[in-house]
């Protein structure tokens, strides 16, 4: 499956013949790296130690690294854009999707807190997790997800400022009511849509 972010009107044409404006936050620049950020060290993540969990819904759900791999994965493509102005397009991406992870879970929350190791978190609304929205993904552009890019695995939800895609995953926690994460507190907007420049809790 393919996702492509939404845009807004523009000239520049790319040569696949899409429009790089229409596919460029406001305010963001084209890069054909990937910039490494993170909010603290690389965790060392042994696979045979992973484990994803899903709790604060009736029962919790886990799977270790081998279960969780034995899932269907989706390959998509989708652009990212990073809250400190940069933009990569067409990044390629296998993974488990959110609506797979969370079809087992009995639940009444509208809203989750992704969990990390090394313990970063960010909250979302269970809505922009779901209908195809968000994958825990464990493959980039063909290969391992590299520590630094936050594997094994990591949120991606492409719609949202990439510091809602947590690296180094390890669950989701289901909540009632939102819950502010890392960055959040700090003074990042709760919600992060690059397209109307959601940036800090001011935006």
């Amino acid at each position: 499956m393919a996702t492509v972010s939404r845009g807004f009107g523009g000239r520049r044409q790319d040569p696949a013949g899409g429009d790089l404006a229409a596919r460029t936050p406001p305010g963001q620049y084209l890069t054909d790296g990937f910039p490494v950020l993170s909010a603290g060290p690389t965790p060392g993540v042994r696979l045979e130690d992973w484990a994803f969990e899903i709790t604060g819904g009736r029962e919790p759900v886990g799977w270790t690294w081998e279960q969780f791999r034995r899932l269907p994965s989706e390959r998509f493509t989708c652009d990212i854009h990073c809250v400190t102005r940069w933009s990569k397009l067409e990044t390629a991406w296998e993974g488990v999707s959110l609506d797979t992870l969370l079809a087992p879970v009995a639940h009444d929350a509208g809203y989750a807190v992704a969990v990390s190791h090394g313990g970063y978190t960010t909250n979302l609304p269970l809505t922009d997790l779901l209908g195809g929205k968000a994958w825990v993904a464990h493959t980039y552009a063909g290969q391992p997800l590299h520590p630094e890019h936050g594997g094994p695995a990591r949120l991606v939800v492409p719609h949202l400022y990439f510091w809602k895609s947590a690296k180094w995953i390890r669950g989701l926690r289901l909540t009632a009511q939102d819950e502010p994460g890392f960055w959040e507190r700090a003074g990042y907007h709760d919600y992060g849509d690059p397209w109307t420049e959601q940036r800090y809790a001011s935006a």
